[in-house]
């Protein structure tokens, strides 16, 4: 069979066709995000008290603070309680005055929520507050492990399926779910809805990446997953201005549904993936898509080159099993999973930190949106200057420095915490866009599907961990930064056992991808016309 390489070099390997699936694809990443944020917006808390409204019927003149007072019990800092009241009395006002009440009880009547920030949440629709409180963080662990779910399933199902389906069903299922999220009667329902938008964000995410990088050449590949990054960070920008216009939580979820039922509009032209079509000896299908791949990019594909398509492929089968017989692939997939888990678990950690600003809430999102802008647009730089290997080493050697360098500044000298800290994050952020790029150029066609969603998993599994780790800071400061600043450190240095993928070719075989086949040299014009040879590892 003819190099698909060859091919995209006949075609246009980033021509009008490339540029559309590409936009195409990275388009939802700018969606997505919504409901990552929104996870700090639906579920703020809010400065509640129980409902005493029965003091009102004795004297409905009473003022708020006098009504407080009167009905709630103060707590040592000297604010008022949240979950307990005053037992209910049948004495007139003077009496309550003059003796004062003092046997306590929950909040029998609900409560009141005195957040003025926001309009509705779902903490104020469904009083999520003292027994109540920690439903909504399970909320938030429960999308989560949706994200896993998502990745771990529609990882090898893209395997067998193709990369199309597996971009379309995880989209009607996040249409679906966000507005079943909107119109949640109760927290049983919303906690559901939560679960599957996870479990198809984790699925679309898995998969877009990888269908646009199999339809571009070596020399832009790093675009598809730099730039779904990009939008994604633009994303919370985006929310952001939702948010602090509309401050209703269902309506916001009915907004972000507004663009994914757009994206459903287009999903189903979308092209499968030549490339697999090829991997699992689909050549007729993989033909005609490659012929108006070349029709829309205006370029004129040798007849010979057409007949090598069509010649049979063996069809590699064996999913996991491939990827874990083989000693290559299973070291290069250790490692690169390994530094994804490292940088995750440093991201989220200091995340957890670095938001503490002491500003309001859409300033936060506000710097946090920005300042991970720049992040991808470097990345595509550096991935294409210096290569994917030394740009993994460095981004997690040095975001492993300053985060160690973070232990030598005093804890009062929050400017320079600050800083240290918000840098680290950057480097990490870059590690990450780098592993997406990285973890799809070490894997032949057959298993790269499966290795993808098997290392997103495994880093998803690691960010969750990130509280527990911050937890052991009661036991000592340092511990939580010096072990994420470690395994920073250590990924890096492993990473160095990679082998360098910059402008080569996807493996298509297992082969290839252990660099036991005969290298293949292919020319690549590049912006300024130069000749690069490409090998294969």
């Amino acid at each position: 069979m003819a190099d698909f390489g060859e091919i995209l070099e006949a075609i246009g390997d980033f021509g009008i066709f490339q540029k559309l699936v590409l936009f195409a694809l990275c388009f939802p990443n700018l969606i997505l995000p919504f409901h990552f944020a929104s996870l700090v917006f639906n579920h703020a808390d809010t400065n509640h008290h129980c409902n005493t409204d029965w003091i009102l019927h004795i004297d409905p003149n009473l003022t708020k603070e006098e009504q407080l007072n009167l009905t709630v019990p103060r707590l040592p800092d000297g604010s008022i309680s949240g979950c307990e009241m005053y037992m209910p009395v049948n004495w007139n006002l003077t009496a309550i005055r003059e003796y004062g009440l003092n046997e306590t009880t929950t909040c029998t009547d609900g409560w009141v929520h005195n957040d003025t920030i926001y309009e509705a949440t779902i903490v104020t629709d469904f009083d999520l507050v003292c027994d109540k409180a920690n439903l909504f963080r399970g909320a938030q662990t429960v999308m989560l492990a949706g994200i896993l779910v998502g990745a771990l399933l529609f990882g090898p199902f893209s395997e067998s399926f193709g990369r199309k389906r597996t971009t379309q069903i995880p989209m009607v299922l996040m249409l679906i779910f966000t507005v079943v999220t909107g119109l949640s009667p109760n927290i049983e329902v919303y906690i559901t809805s939560q679960f599957f938008v996870g479990l198809s964000y984790g699925g679309f995410r898995v998969n877009c990446i990888i269908l646009a990088t199999e339809w571009i050449g070596v020399t832009q590949r790093s675009y598809a997953a730099c730039l779904s990054q990009e939008l994604g960070a633009l994303g919370q920008v985006i929310f952001l201005a939702v948010v602090y216009f509309v401050r209703d939580w269902r309506k916001a979820q009915f907004i972000m549904a507004g663009p994914i039922g757009f994206v459903l509009l287009y999903i189903w032209f979308i092209p499968e993936s030549a490339r697999w079509l090829l991997d699992r000896g689909r050549t007729t299908e993989a033909k005609e898509l490659i012929q108006k791949a070349a029709k829309i990019n205006k370029r004129s594909i040798p007849d010979s080159l057409v007949e090598k398509v069509l010649k049979e492929k063996t069809v590699e089968r064996g999913g996991i099993k491939l990827l874990f017989t083989s000693h290559v692939l299973r070291k290069y997939f250790l490692i690169i999973t390994f530094g994804w888990c490292a940088l995750n678990l440093a991201y989220y950690s200091l995340s957890l930190n670095v938001g503490r600003f002491g500003l309001d809430i859409f300033l936060n999102q506000l710097i946090f949106g920005l300042a991970e802008l720049p992040v991808h647009f470097l990345c595509m730089w550096l991935l294409e200057t210096v290569g994917r290997k030394a740009s993994l080493m460095g981004s997690l050697l040095l975001g492993g420095f300053f985060c160690l360098l973070i232990l030598a500044v005093p804890q009062g000298n929050n400017i320079a915490l600050i800083a240290l800290a918000t840098t680290g994050r950057f480097l990490m952020n870059a590690a990450g866009s780098i592993c997406n790029v990285y973890v799809q150029e070490l894997f032949p066609t057959s298993i790269r599907q499966t290795a993808t969603g098997l290392g997103i998993t495994a880093s998803r599994v690691a960010s969750m961990l990130a509280p527990v780790l911050n937890v052991l800071e009661i036991y000592h400061y340092s511990i939580p930064t010096v072990v994420f600043s470690s395994l920073a450190l250590a990924s890096g240095a492993l990473a160095f056992l990679l082998p360098e993928t910059r402008r080569t070719e996807l493996p298509d075989s297992i082969e290839e991808a252990e660099g036991t086949r005969k290298p293949k040299n292919t020319n690549h014009t590049t912006g300024d016309c130069e000749d690069i040879q490409a090998t294969k590892l």
